[in-house]
């Protein structure tokens, strides 16, 4: 019997058994039945979509892009960038044969680039779409239901969000109605307009798979089982009372093609950047100046913190607002403006919505207190590359306390510490045995041990003899420009 046999067979059976439970359940007396203040099951039928259809679709469009190249000779004269396939979900055009024309060198052609889908946010004309399908593009056309068209001008685009607004001269255009992110519900029923492959005004339907998958620095996407394909990028997501709750980005895909897994920015979120865009044809976003990392359940426990929760600074940047507010290597934040910081992800999108040059609070957890400190956001920049330390003037000295756990130490020298901007700390000569399982090595700078802020040597070996040598030791160390946690287990 073949597995498909099996399968099949499987759920006929299934079906028997489920058949003759329900024949038997019905035949019970009346003394068995359910008690009448038990209420009945809610049976819900399949919900109906045509007039969502009908009511958002004229407020769906189609989204074309052009791309200047230089003219080539012959029937079928596509330059090889046109054949990158499926570039995010941009549609590539199909090498068709086209009639022979008079080229001149040099010359430039308008030629097609990818499709689209986008839909109208207001009355005047504002289009939204994903920043990905008019990225780089000379000439971007939108084709209303009515089969109209219209050359659009970009507004704006950002890419961190991927969001897009273009703008199409035109009045009186039926725009969508926004929904609340904060109604949505997983399992709730959704639906999808767009141009899945080229074809226009195709609906497709499913269910809020998740809330808040974190797949992005700024964006908690909402991903659902709708079939997404390519072309559908940029198009609405829309809820059961017609309104737009995300715009259709990404999927999940080994194939190119839909494979049960896709991917919507809020609509929250992308009003908000729209906004901006409309406004400035950019985005602006907050910044303090951090490098982060997650907090483990080891590293929650080992410092007191209570629960695994907030976002571990690794490393602080130089003349950075965190620096001026006194955030330090090791701390753990905890809250942004009295709003928790459950995971990491929630650090940089609750920063980079602050409008720069807000004064904002942060709560830190520091060596097992909390502390308030204020700072002032900038506006995020580059990255800044990544200091590198000199060991040249070191000067060894080992510590008997340290190799307990293979280590080596010794005490920074002074022009150690302007170098890496520290007030303290041990140098890491050797690691091995315990110290090297925890993942430490020889340069690494010791900046606290055991929940214990160490200067030097001697507060290093002061710390560690005090340390309760059956349990876990956490180090907070430097290594580069970031700091980050280790966990030592002595071994017994």
């Amino acid at each position: 019997m073949k597995k498909n046999d099996w399968t099949r067979w499987s759920w006929g059976g299934l079906a028997g058994a489920l058949s003759l439970a329900l024949g038997a359940t019905m035949a019970l007396p009346a003394v068995a039945q359910v008690p009448a203040q038990t209420p009945p099951a809610s049976v819900r039928g399949l919900p109906d979509f045509t007039d969502l259809v009908e009511q958002v679709g004229p407020s769906v469009v189609n989204i074309r892009t052009m791309e200047k190249m230089a003219a080539r000779g012959g029937m079928n004269g596509m330059d090889e960038e046109m054949l990158e396939f499926f570039k995010r979900f941009g549609v590539p055009i199909p090498n068709l044969p086209r009639q022979p024309r008079p080229q001149r060198p040099n010359q430039e052609d308008d030629q097609p680039r990818g499709v689209g889908s986008g839909f109208i946010v207001s009355a005047d004309g504002y289009v939204m779409t994903n920043a990905h399908v008019v990225d780089g593009a000379d000439e971007v056309i939108v084709t209303l239901t009515d089969k109209r068209e219209f050359k659009a001008k970009i507004v704006g685009t950002d890419k961190r969000t991927d969001v897009a607004v273009v703008k199409i001269e035109a009045s009186g255009l039926p725009a969508v109605r926004i929904g609340d992110i904060n109604r949505l519900r997983v399992g709730e029923w959704v639906m999808a307009i767009g141009s899945p492959f080229g074809l226009e005004n195709t609906v497709t339907a499913g269910i809020v798979s998740a809330k808040q998958r974190d797949t992005g620095d700024y964006l908690p996407f909402i991903q659902t089982d709708v079939a997404i394909n390519p072309g559908n990028s940029g198009g609405p997501l829309i809820n059961m009372r017609g309104e737009v709750v995300g715009i259709n980005s990404q999927i999940y895909s080994r194939s190119g093609g839909f494979m049960g897994i896709s991917f919507a920015i809020p609509i929250d979120e992308a009003m908000r950047v729209s906004e901006q865009l409309r406004a400035s044809g950019r985005v602006t976003r907050g910044r303090i100046g951090v490098q982060i990392g997650q907090v483990t359940r080891d590293v929650a426990e080992s410092l007191g913190l209570g629960k695994q929760q907030g976002a571990l600074v690794t490393g602080v940047e130089a003349g950075s607002p965190a620096e001026k507010a006194g955030i330090e290597a090791g701390d753990i934040i905890t809250r942004f403006d009295g709003k928790a910081i459950e995971k990491i992800a929630d650090l940089p999108r609750m920063v980079g919505n602050t409008k720069p040059g807000t004064k904002s609070t942060v709560t830190v957890f520091r060596r097992g207190s909390t502390r308030d400190l204020s700072i002032q956001i900038a506006e995020i920049e580059p990255d800044k590359s990544a200091l590198k330390t000199s060991d040249k003037d070191a000067k060894p000295k080992s510590s008997s306390a340290a190799q307990q756990l293979g280590l080596t130490v010794s005490d920074l020298t002074d022009a150690q510490k302007k170098e890496l901007k520290l007030r303290g700390g041990v140098r890491v000569d050797t690691a091995t045995e315990s110290a090297a399982r925890a993942g430490l090595r020889e340069g690494d700078v010791i900046l606290a041990i055991a929940n214990a802020e160490v200067a030097g040597v001697k507060d290093f070996e002061a710390a560690l003899s005090k340390a309760d040598k059956s349990k876990p030791i956490n180090v907070l160390f430097r290594r580069g420009e970031w700091a980050q946690y280790a966990l030592i287990r002595p071994v017994r």
